[in-house]
């Protein structure tokens, strides 16, 4: 039964994940979402159902239009792929309670602003106004009023170290260290995760970016490194790890 659950998770997350590339590729540049419908960039050719279906599409088409025998990016099945992993994900976490919701929640917008990010270097407004608001929605009948009024806390102050890290950055490096996007972004790290793991993501993510950062420093490339995804991978690990602030205590004991 478990294992059924976890094919049935990974094919909705799969389809979840072929609509979150669109939110994320689409938004930041004003285009609708909705219109025009799936087409190839190259042809405008109008997708089809069968040209539609997540990961295998992609493989009986030998990753190419077609019409048009143009490549399509490999970059959409692999986020497909991690989608419907991380929905897996979220069930072996957190099981079937109340709080699968809200990780679900998470980590799908983990999975746009990554998109978005890597692609435009942007997180757009739209997408963390949305989902504070979900989340908000989520945790206050999940949890109660007490329990969200302490989220929107956590998050306040998650926002306020995040804006001060960007300032001291730019004093030190005399240049814009950190987008406005990474610091909203960490409202909702604080609201959800709670402020020391907020802060901890920080961390974690700049430990999980540290190596392409390096790789990048290394081949004299000259490119602008997006830290969101790697943001969203640390906060992404420390919530399917439920790491807490008594988990941190207890290293210590």
């Amino acid at each position: 039964m478990e294992i059924l659950l976890c094919i049935f998770l990974f094919i909705i997350g799969t389809i979840f994940g072929s609509f979150y590339n669109v939110v994320g590729y689409r938004l930041p540049k004003g285009a609708s979402i909705v219109f025009p419908p799936s087409h190839c960039t190259n042809c405008n050719h109008k997708l089809t159902f069968f040209e539609l279906i997540p990961i295998i599409s992609y493989i009986f088409q030998k990753g190419k239009c077609k019409h048009c025998n143009q490549k399509i990016s490999l970059f959409y099945p692999i986020f497909e792929t991690l989608t419907g992993i991380l929905f897996v994900l979220c069930y072996l976490s957190f099981g079937l309670t109340p709080n699968i919701i809200i990780a679900l929640t998470f980590v799908s917008l983990m999975i746009i602003i990554t998109v978005s990010d890597y692609h435009y270097l942007i997180i757009p407004d739209e997408v963390l106004i949305t989902f504070s608001l979900i989340l908000f929605i989520e945790i206050l009948l999940i949890n109660g009023i007490n329990a969200v009024l302490y989220s929107i806390l956590n998050g306040v102050l998650a926002f306020i170290t995040m804006y001060l890290l960007k300032k001291l950055g730019d004093f030190i490096f005399k240049k814009e260290s950190m987008g406005g996007g990474d610091i909203k972004l960490m409202f909702i790290f604080g609201m959800t995760l709670t402020y020391p793991i907020a802060i901890l993501s920080i961390f974690v993510g700049s430990l999980i970016g540290l190596p392409i950062a390096l790789l990048i420093i290394w081949s004299k490339k000259d490119h602008i490194i997006p830290f969101g995804p790697f943001l969203a991978a640390g906060a992404t690990l420390l919530l399917l790890l439920q790491v807490n602030l008594d988990t941190i205590l207890n290293l210590y004991n």
